[in-house]
Formats: structure tokens, sequence, C-alpha cells
């Protein structure tokens, strides 16, 4: 018996997709891969399909089940090509009844899913780091972004069922708890905010060593998450930021919450709060009508904000996203943008690198001889550890991507 999981896309899914490698376990499948898709952009959903036509041809014997947000978003696509035996939305895919339908497509209504369920992960595996999500979904709507479409809109997991996962993980020896979910910064169980969260997480689990957050929107942060990240050493000083431009017109037309001033000012003051913080951010490259003056602005930012890690996206077209109705850019413009972000964006990490020579950093060995510092710098180790182990180290140089311990 064994149950396989393909995943794309975020940290959200790959914490769902081990809630569905022990879902399959517990239920005894025969030998099935779950393809766990991502819609972010459409080559992601190129890859997925690409993926599930090279599974069926090394193990044409297998179930192969697609879910994931492309699958919620157009489960018709996927029903249609021939290595397919199911498609499952994303309520569906974490229900034991993943395994015990009939129809090929189980794909319901995401907008009518109002609460979430606990799903008590004991360990992660192959990590030494977990996570725990602890909201899903989006209230938002940016008119480049399909997500809520496939994800519904935002609900949070109660204060208690987090803790209770939280302490069940470092129970099981993680040292540090990664807070996931689709857009975290809203989380509301109706009395907390996330930053409360964050508080009782760190006072009711005093054994974690380390809590760190995924990516946030800075304008949603309360005032609980910054004064928790001033005076809360076991809350990790790395923040990445959903920023997608850096020019306010583009902003607007994105639908986005923030302007260009509100992302430099809270890069500012939480320095002010915690100077050893490090940001990293999402930008979209050739966005509709961008201008070469608006990218120029998106290519500032990264020394206006201080970033030192990009994630770059190039625009892509989502279908029914009003973005995808928008004037496009020519596709070798949003081609050249991106490598000049990702150029930019190399030369911050350098430069950040740099910096650090000669530190001496905390840091969480994820491997024999891989580590990572508190502000989420990849540390090449100059000796063999134990994975988990948390460990001082000096940094004696870098090769450009990682640190070198000594």
């Amino acid at each position: 018996m064994s149950v396989d999981v393909v995943t794309f896309g975020c940290r959200l899914n790959a914490y769902e997709s081990e809630v569905i490698r022990r879902g399959g376990a517990d239920a005894r499948v025969g030998e099935s891969i779950v393809v766990n898709t991502c819609a972010v952009t459409a080559e992601a959903v190129r890859q997925a399909k690409q993926s599930i036509r090279r599974i069926r041809r090394e193990r044409p014997h297998a179930r192969i089940v697609v879910t994931g947000c492309a699958a919620q978003t157009a489960p018709e696509a996927f029903a249609a090509m021939p290595e397919v035996d199911r498609v499952a939305g994303n309520e569906e895919k974490l229900d034991a009844r993943l395994w015990r339908a009939e129809h090929k497509i189980a794909v319901a209504d995401i907008m009518a899913v109002k609460t979430m369920r606990p799903h008590a992960i004991a360990s992660i595996e192959g990590r030494t780091r977990a996570f725990v999500q602890v909201q899903n979904g989006c209230d938002h709507r940016c008119t480049f972004c399909i997500i809520p479409f496939g994800r519904g809109n935002s609900r949070s997991l109660p204060v208690q069922d987090v803790i209770a996962q939280v302490r069940r993980l470092a129970e099981n020896g993680y040292r540090e708890v990664v807070l996931t979910g689709v857009d975290i910064t809203s989380y509301s169980d109706g009395e907390a905010r996330l930053g409360a969260l964050i508080k009782r997480i760190l006072r009711e689990v005093p054994e974690l060593a380390r809590l760190r957050l995924s990516s946030i929107d800075s304008v949603e942060a309360d005032p609980d998450v910054l004064d928790a990240l001033a005076n809360e050493p076991r809350l990790m000083p790395h923040l990445h930021l959903s920023l997608q431009a850096g020019d306010d017109l583009i902003l607007k037309r994105m639908k986005r919450r923030h302007t260009r001033r509100d992302a430099i000012d809270f890069c500012a003051q939480l320095r002010r709060l915690r100077p050893d913080v490090v940001f990293g951010a999402d930008i979209i490259a050739g966005f509709p009508t961008e201008s070469d003056d608006a990218f120029a602005r998106s290519l500032d930012l990264v020394d206006d904000c201080g970033l030192t890690t990009l994630h770059v996206f190039p625009f892509s077209a989502r279908p029914g996203t009003p973005a995808s109705r928008m004037p496009q850019l020519a596709h070798a413009i949003v081609k050249e943008r991106a490598r000049r972000l990702r150029e930019r964006g190399e030369a911050a990490l350098r430069a950040y690198l740099a910096r650090e020579v000669g530190a001496r950093r905390r840091v969480l060995a994820e491997s024999s001889s891989l580590a990572r510092t508190e502000q989420f710098t990849p540390v090449q180790l100059g000796k063999s550890v134990w994975p988990g182990e948390i460990l001082d180290v000096t940094i004696a140089g870098h090769d450009g991507r990682q640190l070198l311990a000594a």
C-alpha cells in the first residue's frame, strides 16, 4: 500500500500534502499518486499536466488523483486528461471520503466553505521544521489573482487548535514551527488576531525553540505582530512580504491595499523595532500597462525596502481575472523585466551575504551539512551535525547563494 504526493506551489500545499499522505495511508488504499496542483501561474498548471503525463508513463498501474488550486478552478480540464483517474477539490482532498468516492470529479463550491477543520500532523516527512496551517482562503480580490476561487473566502483555525498542534510538534522534537496560510495576516478566530495568536503560542508552548511566519501582507499586520517581532526572540526575524509592485498606479490597478510608501515605511519601522530583521518579497514583472518608469520603481523598491531575496513572477494572465482583460505587454518585455528583477534580487542577496561574513549566527540544521540562520539564510556547515540540532556558528564566507560556516 502506498500513497505518493507530488506537490506544486506554496508551503500551504506542502502541509496539506502531508495530510493527504497520512489520510491515504490510514485508508489503506492501493498504489495511488496524488498531484497537488498550483494555479498561481499558467506555467504552474503546465508543469502539473506535464508531471501527470510522466507519472502515467512511469507507473501505468497507479491511480492518479489530481487536486489543489488548479483542479479546483478548472476540474474539467484535468478530468479530460486520459491519464487522470479522479479530480478532487481543495476541500475534498483533506477528507477521508476522498478515497471512497465513485465520481471522477468531486469538486464542491469552495465559496460555501465557512470553517476550518484541524488536521493533527505529528511529523512532516523529510523536514526538520514543521508547518501549521492557521488560516485558509482570501477575502481580497487582487485583479491578477485566481487563488480566492481556488481556496474560497478567509477562515481561521481556533487558537486552541493551533496551540494543540504546535505543542504536539514540539513534543515530537521539532525545534521550529512555521505558521502558514493563504493570507495569514487576516487571521481571526473571532477573538484573537495573528499577533495575539503568536504571543499565546510562545507563552503556552515554552518548549518550542523557534516560531516563524510564512508570507504576510504588511498592510494587514496588527500591532501585536510588530510587538511580538520587537520583543520575542523566539519569533524569527525574517518576513516574506507580498509587495507585488513598486509603482502606485500599478498597485492600484492590481487592487492592492498598500502604496509604495506604505511598504517602505513598514520595513523601516520593523528595522527600528528589530534591527536584525530581513525581508524577502514577491514581485510581479510585466503587469498589464506597466510602463518603463513603473517598472523602474519596482526595481528601486529592492533597495528602498532593503530586500534580501525576491520571488519574481513574470505576469501570467489567469482566465477570468480582471487583469487578463487589461492591455497586455509583449511576452518578450515581460521576460526581460523578470530577468532584470532576478538580477537585482541576486545582487541584493550577494550584498547581504557579504555583510554576514564574520558574524556569529544561531542556526537550525536541516541536514548533516546544511542549516538555516534565524533570518532563514542557508548556511553550508563546516562539520557534520545531526539534523534538527541548533548550534552557534561563525560565518567565514559565502558563495553568492549561501553562507559558509567556519
